[in-house]
């Protein structure tokens, strides 16, 4: 095991326990994935990094993380890969190049707002802006995803967007890291929070100007990747701490 894959491995466990501890995990569901190179180096989806079926997210290490390729074969791990998160995840890696990293969660406030007609993520809080621009959203519910064409229809839907809202289900976010791909899970959720909280009290949204939105654009484009690296580092530092077993 080289140290790129042992580190990818740390990475998705300590992404995986913080969720637990934030409250963005649901039972032993949902499932956080990384795409690795194939022999020759070349990134094309074949392969990747998944958390184990039937374990909770409290609980997972390194090790316990499954390498798996495009056909569902177990590469590397004793564990198995849930189905749903196969399909997924599998069609995904293949089809959306940009989506290195895909988290997939029931996280209750970004899931509310998929329950509303038409609802989307509005631009009007300073988390929310993150993702303007950024955000796709699926409005046809299918059922579980239990076959490749329904992963293909999802992989379809997020375009080359970094997020996508999934009708009465739940939110998937992508990236090129796994700290990027986290930071956005969690200030997509504190976005919803907020939003729905303020919906709570009836009264109007404020609005912000496109000119001020064109701009926060430019900053995020930048300043994304630098909140990514400080949060994802602050993290693993608290764990390594607090719950050192999730490096084994």
């Amino acid at each position: 095991m080289t140290t790129d894959i042992q580190q990818a491995r740390i990475d998705l466990a300590c992404s995986l326990r913080w969720s637990a501890r934030m409250g963005l995990n649901e039972g032993v569901d949902n499932h956080f994935s990384l795409a690795l190179p194939d022999d020759d180096g070349v990134m094309r989806g074949n392969r990747f990094l998944i958390n184990p079926f039937g374990w909770h997210w409290s609980e997972v290490t390194a090790s316990s993380m499954v390498l798996c390729d495009g056909d569902g074969k177990v590469l590397e791990g004793s564990e198995t890969v849930e189905d749903t998160a196969f399909f997924i995840h599998s069609q995904m890696h293949k089809n959306v190049p940009s989506a290195v990293c895909i988290m997939h969660t029931h996280m209750p406030y970004a899931t509310a707002l998929t329950l509303l007609e038409g609802g989307r993520l509005e631009m009007c809080e300073q988390n929310a802006l993150m993702f303007d621009g950024r955000i796709a959203y699926d409005d046809e519910y299918e059922g579980l995803a239990l076959d490749e064409d329904e992963g293909a229809r999802m992989a379809s839907k997020i375009g080359n967007n970094a997020v996508l809202f999934l009708a009465c289900h739940g939110v998937i976010t992508t990236g090129p890291t796994v700290q990027d791909t986290f930071n956005d899970l969690y200030y997509l959720e504190r976005a919803a929070k907020v939003q729905v909280l303020a919906k709570s009290t009836g009264q109007k949204m404020r609005t912000i100007s496109e000119r001020v939105r064109s701009h926060t654009r430019q900053q995020a484009s930048t300043e994304n990747a630098r909140v990514a690296d400080r949060h994802f580092k602050a993290l693993r530092r608290m764990l390594e701490k607090e719950e050192p077993d999730f490096l084994n």
